[in-house]
């Protein structure tokens, strides 16, 4: 690996988090739902009235989860003792089918493909990359990662090429989804769990746990094109859907820092202290994030550009993987009752 440039910002603003928080704005629409670690099961949220409208069971230790675009069908990964998929037909609020990976151990990192029809998978305890049809059950493919601890996936957009964090062997492995094949393994930071890929796969972003930095890498010739350090546990990484900012959220360090993606320059960070940051999703806007808060059992609502915090919800227990879906099932709901 090439030469590692920190890039420090010493004007970068920190906010800190208050405990009195407001309602969240009663203008949003549609529907949250959120993995509860250790209650084993989902939470839905109808942004319009901020209520719980349903808690579905999952396996055991759901841990990250995945919603089609139009919001109809949600995945998630029972981690921690399930070894399954837990499907939701969140239109319906039910558990449409549970899928048995119990070949494939510990089933965490998961996302679409495109056509929205499989989901690729990573089986941290076998080392392998599971592409299953979500709809049937079925599994169309595997492939070994070649390393130790694949832990979480990112794909390029047109889904040709995945790239895995595998913490047990310190490395990114880049996989050729459309020929079912491992192509190389690049060595990174100590215990990479975050990642993430810009759209054209050429900028993989990793957390390095045992390093504590965030690194973004051009997989093709593995050089290092920016380096922050100052984390703790950088527990995800996630792009706005236009690639404009990156954030990140820090479990050990309680808060979220923010990233021009583009400039890669650091903008903010925001401290909230006691609240485990974890799971983060984009509401429709782009600009408006859902930021699951372990150590406190919510889910926390935060605008991007100013950095500000805009309310909160309750979840389950130790809340993780978290989906946005853009259908109101509470006016389903009230006009069945």
């Amino acid at each position: 690996m090439k030469r590692v440039a920190l890039l420090f910002n010493s004007l970068v603003c920190v906010l800190v988090f208050s405990t009195s928080l407001a309602q969240p704005p009663d203008d949003l629409e549609g529907t949250l739902i959120v993995l509860n670690k250790s209650g084993h099961d989902a939470t839905f949220i109808d942004l319009g009235s901020s209520e719980i409208i349903a808690t579905l069971a999952t396996g055991r230790g759901p841990h990250e989860l995945v919603m089609t675009d139009d919001g109809r069908w949600a995945i998630g990964t029972d981690y921690s003792g399930g070894n399954s998929l837990t499907v939701f037909d969140v239109e319906n609020l039910v558990v449409a089918r549970t899928i048995d990976f119990s070949d494939y151990p510990r089933p965490h990192g998961i996302l679409l493909l495109p056509g929205q029809q499989e989901v690729i998978v990573t089986s941290e305890a076998s080392r392998t990359l599971v592409i299953v049809n979500f709809h049937t059950g079925e599994i169309i493919q595997t492939i070994d990662t070649g390393q130790n601890g694949s832990h979480m996936v990112a794909v390029s957009e047109d889904g040709r090429v995945a790239y895995t964090s595998n913490g047990g062997s310190n490395s990114v492995s880049v996989i050729d989804v459309a020929n079912g094949q491992f192509v190389k393994a690049i060595q990174v930071p100590g215990r990479p769990e975050a990642i993430t890929t810009n759209k054209a796969g050429d900028e993989v972003w990793v957390g390095s746990n045992s390093n504590a930095v965030v690194t973004v890498i051009n997989p093709d010739d593995e050089s290092v094109i920016a380096q922050w350090a100052g984390f703790d546990w950088p527990y995800r990484i996630l792009l706005t859907d236009d690639e404009r900012y990156a954030v990140v959220p820090d479990l050990n360090n309680n808060n979220l820092r923010f990233f021009d993606a583009r400039s890669k320059v650091e903008l903010g960070v925001l401290d909230l202290p006691g609240s485990m940051p974890e799971g983060v999703t984009l509401y429709a806007d782009d600009r408006t994030l859902f930021l699951s808060l372990a150590g406190q059992d919510r889910v926390m609502l935060i605008d991007i550009e100013s950095r500000q915090i805009l309310g909160d919800y309750d979840t389950g227990s130790v809340p993780d993987g978290i989906a946005f879906s853009p259908l109101e099932l509470r006016k389903t709901i009230d006009y069945q009752q």
